[in-house]
């Protein structure tokens, strides 16, 4: 008599199970993707792009000739002199800008917390609300609206720093204050500490670090986006990029370039530092 068959364990039909198909008719994620495809070749099919007049002679020469001229910074003592000044101007404005942030978004964050489940939070909602438009706003449209008021210069972009950094941060704050651990506070209230000091010596004290770490995240950007404010006429390296830029002074846009980066470059390892000094 022949043996019976043994079938193989549940386990086994599992591995040696076909992967699915590739695409199928009852699969919702599968006519997105095509659908996104479609729409992504259609908006290239609309593009006017010039890929022959891309690729030609002539353009290479001239990208040659102008990434030529791009690699020769200028050193010129004078030139350099204004370089420095412009760089310290967006350090500056980067600084304030967030330090102004950090102090109203820390006063928004406040009302916009809940801070436990019996907290009645009326102004949560409108104060959100109000740090949602603030950071939906780019720093080059406030820019653009504060010059208006505050005229050229590094004032106009310090402003627009301040005002959109107001809305990340106290966003951030907020829902930091709200996921901080409740027992050091519930043990304060239920002393009847008032609600002043229980955030001053339980809740802050837990958020401070989180706090201090989106802080110099954000200064972080604030650096970068400082370093372009001067576009609509914000001040700092910005500033002087745009001008340079305007009168083709490649030599100049150059050097204007390389001190972004150095300053990037400095602020990134200052804040690197800065964190591994708070995780000690």
């Amino acid at each position: 008599m022949n043996a019976p068959a043994v079938k193989p364990p549940a386990a086994a039909n599992e591995a040696y199970r076909l992967p699915p198909k590739l695409f199928s008719a009852r699969c919702a994620a599968c006519w997105f993707l095509l659908g996104l495809a479609a729409l992504t070749f259609a908006s290239f099919w609309t593009l006017d792009l010039q890929w022959a007049k891309f690729l030609s002679a002539e353009s290479a020469r001239r990208m040659g000739k102008f990434l030529a001229e791009l690699l020769s910074p200028s050193m010129d003592p004078v030139f350099l002199k204004k370089l420095l000044i412009a760089s310290l101007e967006t350090i500056a404005m980067s600084a304030l800008g967030t330090l102004l942030a950090v102090i109203a978004g820390l006063a928004l964050a406040l009302p916009a917390s809940r801070t436990h489940a019996e907290d009645t939070a009326y102004w949560r909602v409108p104060t959100r609300l109000i740090l949602n438009g603030l950071r939906s706003i780019p720093e080059l449209v406030w820019a653009a609206l504060l010059i208006i008021s505050a005229g050229l210069g590094p004032f106009a972009g310090t402003l627009a720093l301040g005002l959109h950094t107001t809305g990340v941060l106290g966003r951030l704050f907020a829902e930091a204050i709200e996921n901080a651990p409740p027992g050091p506070a519930y043990a304060l209230r239920v002393q009847g500490v008032p609600a002043g000091r229980v955030f001053l010596y339980s809740t802050l004290v837990q958020i401070l670090p989180q706090l201090l770490s989106y802080t110099l995240y954000r200064w972080e950007n604030n650096i970068r986006a400082a370093a372009v404010l001067g576009v609509v006429g914000g001040g700092g390296l910005g500033q002087m990029l745009a001008f340079h830029m305007g009168l083709f002074h490649m030599s100049e846009t150059s050097s204007i370039l390389i001190a972004m980066i150095l300053l990037v470059a400095l602020v990134d390892l200052l804040s690197y530092v800065s964190r591994r000094v708070l995780q000690r």
